[in-house]
């Protein structure tokens, strides 16, 4: 299983979209720890939400997809839809 994720930084208060076929904690555990790369510029990151694909390729295209919106309200509407949909109880 492959994921598209969105990482969120409070003090930065910025978004991250990236895909990975490793565990998703695990992969946080990487942006998370001493590397070069834009995810290094803060320690807050969160994984707020992800989408599962069957293949990396169809993460990535994924990945483009929502990194080209370039746009954060377009970002947060996608994640309340994700969220509503994973608990309609909210």
């Amino acid at each position: 299983m492959c994921y598209c994720y969105i990482l969120y930084s409070e003090s930065l208060e910025k978004y991250y979209i990236g895909h990975s076929c490793d565990d998703l904690q695990e992969r946080l555990r990487k942006h998370l720890a001493n590397h070069k790369g834009f995810t290094s510029k803060a320690k807050d990151w969160i994984i707020v939400c992800s989408e599962s694909f069957n293949s990396k390729t169809e993460a990535y295209k994924r990945e483009r997809e929502i990194k080209a919106w370039k746009s954060k309200s377009k970002i947060q509407k996608l994640i309340a839809d994700i969220i509503q949909i994973e608990h309609p109880d909210l």
